[in-house]
């Protein structure tokens, strides 16, 4: 998973694998192009990365992509990774938003885009965490799929309740760090929850949520922030992958 980046005699593991990125172009809010997308892929191996799991939003009302539309994209993604020659393996999930569809499809069982050992990647509401949260985090446990809390210190409800989320965890949910929320890129109130999550040693997955080249570059700046020590030492398991 680690490539080593030296900064002040000192050396930090940097990550290999990104399980949390919108690089397929024109399904979602990131990325829109082949070109942009290319690039960023390009960049992306640059700083050592060498698997990218991109996972498009699969969102209702807005991001209605399937499996279907998310497969064709990476093939034509993967095909252009090749033809220029970047050694990136390019593997694609989901960042499922916990709405009525992705209850009904959790209900009828139907497959769910996931990655590594049946890791599934979703996210909530900002402004309130969903009833029916817990039974259906049930239901995918039951199922066998791991699933995965996408930056969970952006959820500002969950700020003064750590032990909510600490609830989750005990029901079999993994959490996904944003790296930039460390460097107050979103709120100074997302850094700071970041940073208990950090301390608390709550994370089990960091991620880029790479959707441009700004997210790129502040991402850089977050591998030279004083927090990323401390994620270098967790048991974070991008490795594994």
């Amino acid at each position: 998973m680690f490539s080593f980046l030296k900064k002040d005699k000192e050396k930090l593991l940097l990550p290999t694998v990104d399980v949390h990125s919108h690089l397929l172009p024109g399904i979602d809010d990131g990325v829109q192009t082949l070109e942009q997308s290319i690039e960023l892929i390009r960049q992306f191996h640059k700083i050592g990365y060498r698997k990218l799991i991109t996972t498009p939003h699969i969102m209702s009302d807005f991001y209605p992509n399937t499996p279907e539309i998310i497969a064709g994209k990476l093939a034509e993604v993967q095909q252009a990774v090749l033809d220029a020659d970047i050694p990136v393996q390019i593997e694609a999930a989901a960042e499922y938003y916990f709405d009525e569809h992705f209850i009904e499809i959790v209900n009828n069982k139907a497959n769910l885009l996931t990655f590594g050992d049946r890791y599934l990647l979703f996210e909530i509401g900002f402004m309130s965490e969903p009833l029916r949260l817990k039974s259906i985090i049930f239901d995918l446990v039951t199922l066998g799929y791991k699933p995965v809390l996408a930056h969970p210190e952006r959820y500002m409800y969950y700020h003064k309740k750590t032990e909510a989320l600490q609830d989750l965890i005990d029901r079999g949910v993994l959490l996904q760090l944003n790296i930039n929320s460390i460097t107050g890129y979103y709120s100074k109130e997302v850094k700071k929850m970041a940073e208990r999550l950090i301390d608390n040693r709550m994370i089990h997955f960091i991620g880029s949520d790479c959707h441009n080249e700004k997210h790129f570059e502040v991402m850089q700046d977050a591998f030279n922030h004083k927090m990323y020590k401390k994620i270098d030492s967790l048991p974070i398991l991008n490795s594994t992958l």
